[in-house]
């Protein structure tokens, strides 16, 4: 009787253990996923705003050029481009809220709310599937990883009873 506790605590821990190796598994990869992706976010704007940084001061030389042609002077070209980043500037950093905190912050919380609705529709879509299968009268079907570490009483006694 006693061989059939102590079988059955060694059981429990070993599947205990390997439950908490699993969840440990299991958030070292969302934790990755989740970094990939905000990663993958933050190059892909800082190509974004390294691509307008070239245009515009290809753009800025192409004006002090023209100006420049047109007066006959390239340091008056050039200074009235000079002028116009200087202008350029001031109407980013008044109006920096509108033009880039707000549309980088929707950006930001449309891309956690689709990770949370993907994640809400997959939980509905298992308590759902959950529902039909009490409402039968079946047995869960374990298709997923978090019902992997479960093992039903019946199976658990019976793996004591035979050690």
């Amino acid at each position: 009787m006693e061989d059939n506790f102590g079988n059955y605590f060694n059981q429990t821990g070993k599947v205990a253990r390997e439950y908490l190796e699993t969840r440990l598994d299991l958030i070292k990869l969302q934790a990755a996923g989740k970094l990939s992706k905000a990663l993958g976010l933050f190059f892909s704007i800082t190509m974004a705003f390294l691509l307008f940084f070239f245009v515009i001061v290809f753009l800025g030389m192409v004006v002090g050029f023209w100006i420049g042609e047109m007066t006959g002077s390239f340091t008056i070209g050039f200074s009235c481009a000079a002028g116009l980043f200087v202008v350029l500037f001031l109407v980013i950093l008044l109006f920096r809220k509108q033009l880039i905190q707000r549309p980088l912050a929707k950006l930001l919380i449309a891309e956690l709310v689709d990770e949370i609705t993907d994640r809400d529709a997959e939980s509905d879509h298992i308590h759902a599937k959950r529902e039909r299968q009490s409402a039968r009268k079946e047995e869960p079907v374990n298709d997923k990883p978090e019902d992997l570490g479960y093992v039903p009483d019946d199976e658990a006694t019976e793996n004591t009873m035979r050690g």
